[in-house]
């Protein structure tokens, strides 16, 4: 009886596990194939968002999920990385030499930045830590907006990427000159800059995976459970919560270059916004804390519900047209009450979010 108990956990764990790791690869499947499958300009731009913001909610994840350390400094740095870039893009030109003094500016800014928060703040408990973070993140802010000879101010900068990634470059041409479509999709610039942010992402994404099974991943995980322990086994956790939060800063900031690039464009409101800060939280809460695959799935849901749950909302409300007070409650203008629904459902039936609770009933199957 006993080992029919044990048979059936083993399939049920089995079960979770390809349920999980399916997920996970069709979203890559689809993230992969994204300019074959939907060619539209609006599909491929919530394609190249949803690998950046992969990469932004896996670097929180490193901080709030793997070490305890709850910040509101993160979107600082992805802003600091765009701006970097976005700046030397306009002061420079078009050039790949742009990008490498441009982003090494804004990678070098927020590793000293994270270091000197780091260092002088994270000795105080965490709703402190979480203030101060999120002062330094309204200073940037502010910054940003007053600084408007060099950022643009409240209007942001708008600047041309090299010119591989201008929509006008053929990459591949037929004998015409015409350019060539591979599985539908035309062989341009906007093809390979859809590409730069997919790998880009893709790298710092298997960086971040690397990060947590390392050692250093291991002694994260013992200060989040138990920090006087690990304390009174040798460990400097305030070094080592300082190194990790410098490590997802500089992340943070790599991901803001891709999305400068990306976009061609860099303001406060595409950076800097506290609305993103709520965004990365909700998606890491989403995915589930801890996992850092959680960032895939949470990233993936929350994007498509801001950009398509409207639209699905007019489609039901139009074909309900004929019922009493559907078609009201499916108005397109309520479709941030649907989506504030649907993450309450999420909340209560995925407490520790999606990837979180599937994991923990496949340990305890």
């Amino acid at each position: 009886m006993g080992e029919l108990k044990n048979t059936a956990a083993s399939s049920s764990a089995r079960v979770v596990r390809l349920f999980v790791y399916g997920l996970i690869g069709l979203i890559g499947i689809g993230l992969f194939l994204a300019p074959m499958l939907f060619p539209d300009i609006r599909s491929q731009e919530v394609a190249a968002r949803i690998c950046i913001f992969i990469v932004l909610v896996a670097s929180y994840d490193l901080l709030i999920g793997y070490t305890g350390i709850v910040s509101f400094a993160h979107t600082m740095f992805f802003g600091i990385g765009a701006y970097g870039t976005a700046i030397a893009l306009k002061q420079m030109g078009p050039g790949w030499d742009a990008i490498l003094v441009g982003g090494s500016a804004g990678l070098a800014v927020s590793f000293v930045l994270a270091a000197l928060v780091g260092l002088l703040s994270l000795r105080v408990k965490a709703i402190f830590f979480a203030m101060v973070t999120l002062a330094a993140a309204s200073v940037m802010a502010v910054m940003a907006s007053q600084f408007s000879d060099f950022t643009g101010g409240e209007d942001g900068i708008i600047y041309k990427t090299p010119r591989l990634f201008s929509s006008a470059t053929k990459l591949l041409t037929d004998e015409n000159g015409k350019v060539l479509r591979i599985f539908g999709v035309k062989a341009n610039g906007k093809t390979a800059a859809y590409y730069f942010v997919f790998f880009g992402s893709l790298v710092l994404y298997f960086v971040m995976l690397r990060i947590v099974a390392s050692p250093l991943g291991t002694v994260l995980k013992a200060i989040r459970e138990n920090e006087m322990r690990a304390e009174a086994l040798g460990y400097k956790v305030v070094l080592y919560r300082t190194a990790i939060f410098c490590i997802a800063a500089v992340i943070a900031a790599c991901a803001g270059i891709l999305r400068a690039i990306w976009l061609k464009y860099t303001g406060p409101e595409t950076t800097l916004s506290f609305a993103i800060m709520i965004d990365i939280l909700l998606m890491v809460v989403i995915g589930g804390m801890g996992t850092l695959y959680g960032a895939i799935i949470g990233a993936t849901l929350m994007s498509l519900g801001q950009f398509y749950l409207k639209d699905l909302m007019q489609a039901a409300s139009e074909a309900t047209a004929g019922l009493p007070l559907i078609p009201d409650l499916l108005d397109p203008d309520r479709w941030l009450l649907w989506l504030g629904l649907v993450f309450v459902l999420l909340v209560y039936f995925f407490p520790a979010g999606i990837v979180g609770t599937l994991t923990r009933k496949e340990a305890n199957a």
